[in-house]
């Protein structure tokens, strides 16, 4: 009897993954996700950036309109680098992303039940690419708008006091309008 062959994430049958009840764990160096990469700033210390640690476990639930289906639980967590939207300074981000992901036969039948149901679904391929998963997890996580809690610089003054206001750019027009008016 031949010996089962290893599982490679890169082209992870997710179906046999599933039925074996199977977990991977592992490292990803960042450079292997540009598109993360792209999406976040470099360390401010010249640092490379952090690995990625994840880990995948399979298992076959029911899912609803479906029956029982494979489905991958996928973790990934690392560190980035953002800019933050309020004193434009960089910060660094704990980014975590968790997710059950269903998979059904065909793009239909995915495609339906994602938008009929709150579980994530996709189409069941013969070869999942998860690195590339993981990646696309990890760039949902990003927040929308990153800001520190409480900047590290003050924030220059927007507005200033009114005694110090320049005059209205339109207050002589108006001054002049008022003025020309008959009574």
């Amino acid at each position: 009897m031949a010996a089962p062959r290893p599982l490679d994430p890169k082209r992870l049958d997710v179906a046999a993954f599933a039925a074996l009840g199977g977990e991977l764990a592992g490292t990803i160096a960042a450079a292997a996700m540009p598109r993360l990469a792209s999406a976040t700033l470099a360390p401010e210390d010249g640092s490379s950036r952090p690995d990625v640690q994840w880990r995948a476990t399979g298992a076959r639930l029911a899912l609803a309109g479906a029956g029982v289906q494979p489905s991958l639980l996928v973790n990934a967590a690392t560190d980035v680098t953002l800019q933050c939207q309020r004193c434009l300074g960089p910060m660094r981000v704990a980014l975590h992303a968790e997710r059950r992901i269903f998979f059904v036969e065909g793009e239909d039948a995915a495609a339906t039940l994602d938008a009929e149901t709150e579980d994530d679904v996709l189409a069941l391929t013969p070869a999942l690419d998860l690195p590339l998963l993981l990646e696309d997890e990890l760039l949902l996580a990003l927040p929308l708008v990153p800001r520190h809690d409480v900047c590290p610089e003050p924030l220059p003054r927007a507005f200033r006091d009114d005694a110090d206001a320049p005059e209205h750019p339109f207050a002589a027009l108006a001054a002049l309008k008022q003025g020309s008016r008959p009574n």
